[in-house]
């Protein structure tokens, strides 16, 4: 067969792109083999890349990765603007944290925070310590905010069964924070704050914070002020008191202010964490009944001073002209006392199913404990076995 010359020199040319094709497509799969592997999604199964130590054409496969995700780079994961606390420990690595921070619902995509924190060089630099974030943040202002350790940070602790006035002045004694401007936010200026928690809605309008500064030891920064104490001790308490427990107390017929005040009732007059329960259910009990809740530490708040802000409690107290004289006034108090811990609130939303409407301090024992009784007749005979005259 004649085949013409320009007729070869056609299929040299067709010859010639195929294999430039071939050759530039093979390239692709190998390229696109390589980032798999390393970015740990591979044959290999996990990255057989560490993160520290690295440059050169690595750097070049992250940066090429950053720029495909440079809009998931832009994008909050979230729009709720609430402070959310944030705690690193010693030896976290960045992929746990990445993890952690998708956990929390502060970023959307753990790998990009990893890949972006160690390609800037971030990723040995991420500190232990407690960090403010939001859900607003982008992973840069995240991986930014991660960089700030708390160098020199204040510690705080506020015990259970402190009332308002302890719990400042414990702020006072161990932090930066003068007590009188934690009190002031605390019992007035909280509405005016801007603190945006759904369960602060339920707070009569004459309401203190006194019962929602949540009892726990607090780490700050330096310059931390009474806003961002009173800001952590509430979003404490809203994590910790589940919905479940509100749910619980909603059943019984309380809102969780009343909730509150009831659980600091319990928490004054609990001493062993068994009969925390039983505690709880003997008030639940006269709620319903419609009987006087006789709590003796609601008078104790009410003549409570500077200096002895819980006086000893005597038979002439029931006497204390006060709303918070719960032998006077039916029903709760008009709010919570003092700051309840958890098992308290827990005990208050699910107390003990008992036949018991009364109890008194155990004077056969040091503990702590309680006698509890079902009737009258068995109250008086536990009174006058402990000394007491019989009414």
């Amino acid at each position: 067969m004649d085949i013409e010359l320009e007729d070869i020199l056609k299929y040299v040319k067709l010859g010639v792109r195929v294999v430039v094709f071939a050759g530039a497509l093979v390239a692709l799969v190998v390229a696109y083999l390589s980032i798999r592997t390393f970015l740990g999604n591979g044959p290999g199964g996990e990255g057989r890349i560490s993160l520290e130590g690295l440059s050169g054409p690595n750097d070049v496969l992250i940066g090429a990765y950053l720029e495909t995700k440079a809009d998931a780079l832009a994008q909050p994961a979230g729009s709720d603007d609430s402070p959310v606390t944030f705690t690193i420990k010693p030896g976290e690595t960045p992929a746990e944290v990445g993890q952690r921070l998708l956990e929390a619902r502060l970023i959307s995509d753990a790998e990009l925070f990893r890949r972006y924190v160690q390609y800037h060089g971030m990723d040995a630099s991420i500190e232990a310590g407690e960090f403010t974030l939001r859900q607003t943040m982008t992973i840069p202002e995240v991986a930014q905010t991660l960089q700030r350790g708390l160098r020199n940070e204040q510690v705080v602790t506020i015990q259970e069964g402190m009332r308002l006035e302890q719990v400042a002045t414990a702020v006072g004694n161990q932090t930066n924070i003068a007590a009188e401007e934690f009190l002031v936010l605390a019992t007035t200026g909280w509405r005016n704050a801007g603190l945006g928690y759904g369960f602060l809605a339920d707070l009569p309008p004459d309401a203190t914070l006194e019962g929602f500064l949540f009892p726990e030891t607090y780490r700050l920064a330096e310059e931390a002020t009474a806003f961002d104490l009173v800001s952590r001790m509430l979003e404490t308490f809203d994590a910790r008191v589940t919905s479940d427990m509100r749910s619980a107390a909603a059943n019984r017929g309380l809102t969780v202010y009343q909730m509150v005040t009831l659980a600091s009732i319990v928490e004054r007059e609990a001493v062993l964490e068994e009969e925390r329960s039983t505690i709880a259910g003997v008030y639940h009990n006269r709620l319903r009944d419609g009987w006087f809740l006789g709590a003796c530490p609601t008078v104790q708040y009410a003549m409570g001073a500077p200096g002895n802000w819980w006086p000893h409690f005597t038979l002439e107290a029931t006497n204390f002209e006060s709303p918070y004289n719960t032998y006077q006034n039916l029903g709760l108090p008009p709010g919570p006392i003092c700051s309840p811990g958890l098992a308290s609130i827990r005990s208050t939303a699910y107390p003990a199913e008992t036949g018991y409407y009364y109890f008194l301090a155990d004077c056969t024992k040091e503990d702590g404990s309680h006698l509890f009784a079902t009737t009258q007749e068995e109250h008086n005979s536990n009174y006058v076995m402990c000394g007491g005259q019989a009414p």
